[in-house]
């Protein structure tokens, strides 16, 4: 039940987002491409500051935020290399997001969806090797350990 009163507010608040967007488009005296408002509200992360701030032109690509692409660059960093070092960077990083305000659930999850973007490509590649090889086993630890 809680599940379910979450979302149904989360979708409230993305759907006020979506018409204050359009009605500021309209104010301003742009013509807003079906769902255009939509896709701002949903890569702003549904912050309505964020979203009114951002410039309204058709066809443009919206740029991840500079948190964001810290984060990938993090999660880039963990999958070159784990060894202690590594982990001690990753920490300090980790620690930077956090001092500068981003809740830790965001950062986690934008961690989890970076490394399972990257990882999709690394182990296309892996199941490829595996399919050449012969001992299935061996490419599994590989991949794992």
């Amino acid at each position: 039940m809680r599940i379910l009163i979450e979302m149904s507010t989360k979708l409230a608040v993305f759907i006020q987002i979506v018409k204050v967007l359009e009605f500021i488009g309209k104010k301003e005296g742009l013509q807003l491409p079906p769902g255009f408002a939509a896709r701002i509200a949903e890569k702003f992360g549904w912050s309505l500051r964020r979203a009114i701030l951002y410039p309204f032109t058709n066809n443009q690509v919206i740029p991840p935020m500079d948190w964001e692409e810290y984060v990938s660059e993090i999660a880039s960093d963990i999958l070159k290399e784990q060894s202690p070092k590594r982990l001690f960077q990753v920490r300090g990083n980790l620690y930077e997001l956090l001092v500068n305000c981003i809740p830790p659930e965001v950062i986690l999850k934008r961690m989890l969806h970076e490394l399972l973007k990257k990882l999709d490509s690394e182990l296309k590649h892996e199941e490829h090797r595996m399919r050449l090889g012969q001992k299935a086993i061996f490419h599994n630890e590989g991949t794992f350990f």
